[in-house]
């Protein structure tokens, strides 16, 4: 067997695991398996990895650092995937992020909504964006992975969802580790779901909940998150770079 098609194999294994995590939870939830997206977390895998996934049907990819992902969204321009970014965006990373992201899923203040506005805008693309909510943060502050807090989440909404060149497509959040939600995953999600009831209020079209990952995906099916964002249970542990 060759090196590719032992990696095939491996992560054909992977992703038919996580499928049936996802399945059960569904399940669980009394939820649809179509009521929840499978977004795979590719940061620091090579774009042979990516191309891969699109093989065995993976449409949804996410990467969390503009040098990774902007080369390797290059290479698999030709296959048909939506990426995400889901990392922390500096300003200056944003005309290269806005060339290849199909959705921004850690919009966390004004001024990247104002930065992100401009090159959507000059590049003629629809930015998809979702607010990262902070839930280790106070109600008004800023959490320590990103984020805003979720007394800041409407009034962000609405600056979105009038700026032009984005569209709002919903929250986003990680579990957090400090604060009166670490350790209760579930608690998060729900209060994310929350949140999300209220943002859909205004804007109804902003259905998204990118709650989950490798370790809480039943968590956040439960809570009813509609995406779920999946790194190692997919790829593997890889020794960090650098």
């Amino acid at each position: 067997m060759t090196n590719l098609q032992e990696r095939t194999a491996e992560l054909a294994a992977n992703l038919a695991t996580v499928e049936e995590r996802i399945t059960a939870a569904c399940a669980a939830a009394g939820r649809k398996r179509d009521d929840v997206t499978l977004i795979v977390v590719t940061k620091t895998y090579p774009a042979s990895d990516v191309r891969i996934l699109s093989g065995l049907g993976v449409r949804h990819v996410a990467e969390n650092r503009d040098q990774d992902a902007a080369p390797k969204a290059a290479e698999c321009s030709d296959l048909p995937l939506t990426w995400h970014f889901v990392g922390q965006l500096q300003t200056n990373k944003v005309r290269s992020v806005a060339s290849y992201a199909d959705l921004v899923q850690s919009i966390d203040r004004d001024k990247l909504v104002t930065a992100l506005s401009k090159e959507a805008v000059r590049v003629e693309r629809e930015l998809g964006c979702l607010i990262q909510v902070a839930l280790d943060a106070d109600v008004n502050g800023r959490g320590e992975r990103g984020g805003v807090g979720p007394g800041g989440v409407e009034e962000l909404a609405a600056r979105v969802a009038e700026a032009p060149g984005l569209r709002l497509d919903g929250l986003m959040t990680v579990a957090p580790l400090t604060g009166a939600y670490a350790g209760r995953q579930q608690a998060a999600f729900e209060r994310l779901m929350d949140l999300s009831t209220a943002v859909r209020a205004a804007h109804p079209a902003a259905n998204m909940v990118s709650a989950g990952m490798s370790s809480d995906l039943e968590q956040a099916v439960a809570a009813g998150a509609t995406h779920v964002r999946v790194g190692t249970a997919v790829l593997g542990v890889r020794p960090r770079l650098g």
